[in-house]
């Protein structure tokens, strides 16, 4: 067999679990909460891989170590201020989300967390926040049918057209019928095989190398200026820029939600401890993937064609091609798991924030159908709108981190830390985020260069905190925040209980 049969095995392979994963969630999920938050059954292990899974995408696979290949480590701080920002997200919003996200009327969106929590009874928190939910994830769903179809198309010389409807109607079909559990475990496994395949891919090249000492060795022959994180190149403010990524996190729906999910605020400790890991692990496999690139092809091959296509070239070389295969399924894996849980997100966005505000009556089989119908109706749009990979799409989708963080982040930090947070100032702020965002990103040169997220992120931090102080707080909201911060306090003992023991 030749290396393109061997990789179609793997793929198939690969395809044939992930909807077996479904199939077996479809037969546990038996009602509406189970479909979008899987009935707050999740353990930390599921949590962590597939949250970490849903955030990282292709860019953990190809952009990272493209980066690094190219320009050396000097392109890590975003990676740091990925890891930072990820670390204090599960410190800080995990536990008490958990908590207030049931105290506040067993919320299971944040859309309907926000309205919940402040008590909006017009649910103008609620449908504003739904409605951007579901643009902006549509966008996203859109932009990772788009990668799947240039992944197939530049991997096995496959029609576009024929790869993006291979990868879509896969991740449609576990996730239609599978709902949120199958997300989560699916996603689970393809944040394994992330994690596996960056890994072996350096650990194999630097044996293949003659050990650490020949790899450092020929990486100075070819570029003394590798292992510098402060180049000549390097300016505060793209310094600044790069780790500002790491505010978007709190903001991140398809993320924040597995926080919701999990069985109790405790499991946030070992939830925290997994994923930060996952994440160092990942990133440090990319950093490897590229040093590993540099000695093998920058000196004896010249440059690649495509340094983001590092990764693939490595496994294709050091590896047979059934696992080699396996490898570059790893990379289909992480486009997959982030359009599955974006897909969710919007389908929940659509029922659960829109139509349910209107129709309460829904029963508990129609709510799970009409979720199923809410995928399908996201993913036929989001496939339209990718069929001709339209790079105004991929454009608007460039802004997507930045408009979900500044739009939600600092609301979603007041909301569980400010018992003062009023309608009126979370709804100012997230305009105000979203319209800084949307200016700052349009200009160049200067204080402009500066990412986008950051401004906007003080832009609604500040609108937020003088409007709500200028308004009053609905009825009966002290008295949850106070509910909800006891249990977090809970939370906290055994915290500081399980430290000691450790």
């Amino acid at each position: 067999m030749d290396s393109q049969t061997y990789q179609a095995i793997a793929m198939s392979t690969y395809f044939v679990f992930m909807l077996l994963i479904g199939f077996w969630a479809y037969r546990r999920t038996k009602d509406f909460d189970d479909y979008m938050l899987a009935g707050r059954d999740l353990g930390p292990f599921a949590t962590a891989l597939s949250a970490g899974a849903a955030d990282m995408s292709g860019w953990l696979l190809m952009g990272l170590p493209g980066a690094l290949y190219m320009g050396g480590l000097v392109e890590l701080w975003i990676a740091i201020g990925l890891t930072a920002g990820a670390w204090v997200n599960w410190r800080f919003v995990a536990p008490r989300l958990r908590a207030y996200s049931e105290v506040a009327g067993n919320a299971i969106t944040i859309p309907s967390f926000f309205g919940n929590r402040l008590h909006d009874t017009r649910h103008l928190m609620r449908i504003t926040s739904g409605v951007i939910t579901l643009v902006f994830f549509t966008f996203y769903v859109s932009s990772g049918m788009v990668a799947g179809g240039r992944f197939f198309e530049a991997s096995f010389g496959m029609d576009y057209h024929l790869g993006m409807l291979i990868v879509a109607s896969s991740v449609v079909l576990y996730t239609l019928f599978g709902g949120f559990l199958a997300v989560a475990w699916t996603d689970t496994v393809q944040g394994l095989m992330m994690v596996a395949a960056l890994v072996f891919v350096p650990l194999v090249g630097v044996i293949n190398l003659g050990g650490i000492g020949p790899l450092l060795e020929v990486i100075n022959e070819v570029d003394p200026n590798t292992f510098v994180l402060w180049g000549a190149t390097t300016t505060v403010t793209g310094v600044v820029s790069s780790l500002a990524w790491g505010l978007g996190y709190f903001g991140q729906p398809h993320i924040i939600v597995r926080f919701m999910a999990l069985r109790t605020p405790q499991e946030a400790i070992a939830g925290r401890r997994i994923g930060i890991g996952w994440m160092i692990l990942s990133c440090l496999g990319a950093a490897g993937t590229a040093l590993v690139g540099i000695a093998t092809y920058r000196r004896d091959k010249g440059q690649l064609d495509n340094p983001e296509t590092v990764f693939i070239a490595l496994g294709q070389l050091l590896f047979h091609p059934l696992i080699a295969g396996f490898m570059i399924a790893a990379i289909l894996a992480a486009i997959m798991s982030t359009i599955s849980s974006q897909l969710l997100v919007s389908s929940s966005a659509l029922v659960e924030d829109l139509y349910k505000v209107f129709r309460k009556d829904t029963g508990r089989g129609v709510g799970i159908w009409m979720g199923r119908g809410a995928v399908m109706l996201v993913s036929v749009v989001a496939a339209a709108m990718a069929w001709e990979a339209n790079d105004t799409i991929l454009n608007l989708v460039a802004f997507a981190w930045a408009g979900f963080g500044a739009t939600f982040g600092p609301v979603v930090l007041l909301s569980l830390y400010w018992r003062r947070l009023t309608t009126s100032g979370a709804l100012a702020g997230m305009i105000a985020g979203a319209i800084a965002v949307a200016v700052w990103g349009n200009l160049s040169g200067g204080i402009f260069d500066l990412y986008e997220l950051l401004p906007g992120f003080v832009a609604n931090l500040i609108v937020t905190i003088v409007v709500s102080l200028s308004t009053d707080i609905a009825p009966g909201v002290k008295a949850e925040f106070d509910e909800a911060v006891a249990l977090v306090t809970n939370f906290r003992k055994g915290e500081l209980t399980t430290t000691a023991e450790n």
